[in-house]
């Protein structure tokens, strides 16, 4: 027990160590990045919000691309909310949807009936298939109303059924495309209702995202580096997307990809486009995002987790390679390496349990652990440090997102993310490895709910 104890901790603390350095190196350019715009940039000039946001000099109109598979029960309150915060914008809103989906075909018939901004598209195929064949589904309607009306879209925005969306992201999306070929903004999980552990489950996103969506891609904006897709809330330039654009796949997403959306984003950065990541506050002081509500049960939130593994960190690998500089190798590396910290994260509580019960057996037949080499300990040292440096900034992003409390929260909420890490991980291999042996890779999609909203919203 003591050998089995002593390699699986060493592998988990240099593999602990070596995410830590990488962590903290993000977070101390985060911190110069951060210092030096607020005494240099925004010391002689105020920061810009919507109600300062000049208009476009080429104004275009905006489409809007909403991918549907079993979504009935949310599709036609996101659609009534952009409608109505949209209200006159220059847009089209365009619903991929699937002949075995008749609850959620009737359910945007009725709202495209009452009005002609909405177009349904139903695929040939029965579903489902890949989001990515759905959105390669939208993107012929939106070229055959292209051809129809003899003028071309600015941009293609992308947003999914449960999205609540911002009454000023299609004006700034209309200014940001002129200049970028991809506009990202930020996407803010709504907390989470019901039981404690429904709770924790759904609020762990809001602390990764609030983390993530307001250090690590500034930061990947800061270094040069492609800004991926989120895959909602965000918008590609018409031109630039049609340049991915793929005979065989009809249209500019692969649907063999279970993360087109982030891919999309790295072959533009592939191919000289730039892409941006927009945090702006409208006039309330409220920042442009779009929020939703994420999974709220343990297999849901596995699920969801183990697509985004197999299609960033394993199929990525293979798909995308490596390429471009140094700074663009380290962000892919940042998001390859989930199914590895998986593997460290298990390996670190199960050393922990060992330990455990080496103390349980020492107590009851008086036989001390030997003391650990001076290499561990000092391991264990910097690694406790940079987790007490993770715990509290993951506790000041989420609690600036969400208030302090939520705050407080995050930090033993980190525990239920790395268990579904870790869970999302196997299921991730166990899919992938089947996909390779020639089972393909399915829309493996959750349940979604939309929140109440009050009617002046």
């Amino acid at each position: 027990m003591v050998i089995a104890h002593r390699e699986i901790l060493l592998f988990a603390v240099a593999g602990l160590f070596v995410g830590g350095i990488d962590d903290l190196l993000i977070d101390l350019l985060f911190l110069c990045r951060r210092f030096w715009r607020k005494f240099t940039v925004y010391s002689r000039y105020p920061r810009m919000t919507t109600a300062t946001l000049p208009q476009s000099p080429v104004p275009g109109k905006i489409a809007v691309f909403v991918p549907a598979w079993d979504e009935s029960e949310v599709i036609s309150p996101m659609l009534r909310n952009a409608l109505h915060r949209w209200k006159d914008a220059d847009y089209r809103i365009f619903v991929g949807a699937y002949p075995n989906d008749p609850a959620t075909i009737e359910a945007v018939g009725d709202i495209a009936a009452q009005d002609s901004r909405i177009t349904l598209a139903v695929n040939s195929r029965p579903g489902p298939t890949t989001k990515a064949d759905c959105l390669n589904l939208l993107w012929r309607a939106m070229e055959a109303e292209e051809r129809e009306s003899g003028s071309a879209f600015k941009a293609v925005l992308l947003h999914d059924a449960e999205d609540v969306v911002h009454r000023d992201e299609i004006r700034l999306f209309d200014f940001m495309t002129d200049r970028f070929d991809l506009v990202q903004l930020p996407v803010l999980p709504l907390p989470g209702k019901g039981g404690w552990m429904a709770r924790a489950i759904t609020n762990h996103y809001c602390d990764e995202f609030a983390e993530s969506h307001a250090k690590l891609l500034t930061v990947r904006e800061a270094l040069g580096a492609a800004i991926p897709s989120a895959g909602v809330a965000c918008a590609f330039n018409r031109r630039t997307l049609g340049r991915l654009t793929d005979e065989r796949h009809e249209g500019p997403f692969d649907p063999a990809s279970l993360t087109e959306d982030y891919e999309a984003g790295l072959r533009i950065g592939e191919m000289g486009g730039r892409g941006i990541f927009v945090r702006m506050r409208d006039e309330q002081g409220q920042l442009v995002a779009t929020r939703e509500y994420f999974p709220d049960t343990l297999d849901a939130a596995i699920r969801q987790k183990a697509r985004w593994i197999i299609g960033i960190s394993l199929a990525g690998w293979d798909r995308l390679g490596w390429r471009g500089s140094m700074t663009e190798w380290w962000m892919r590396f940042r998001d390859r390496r989930a199914a590895l910290a998986a593997l460290v994260l298990l390996a670190a509580y199960l050393s922990f349990l060992l330990w455990g019960a080496m103390l349980a057996v020492g107590f009851f037949f008086s036989y001390p652990p030997p003391p650990y080499p001076d290499s561990i300990r000092t391991l264990l040292l910097l690694n406790g440090g940079m987790m007490i440096w993770r715990a509290l900034l993951r506790a000041l992003f989420a609690g600036h997102s969400y208030g302090w409390r939520h705050g407080i929260a995050a930090i033993p909420r980190i525990f239920i993310a790395n268990v579904i890490t870790i869970l999302a991980a196997r299921r991730a291999v166990f899919l992938y490895v089947r996909s390779l042996l020639g089972r393909p890779l399915a829309w493996d999609k959750t349940e979604h709910r939309f929140p109440e909203l009050r009617a002046q919203e």
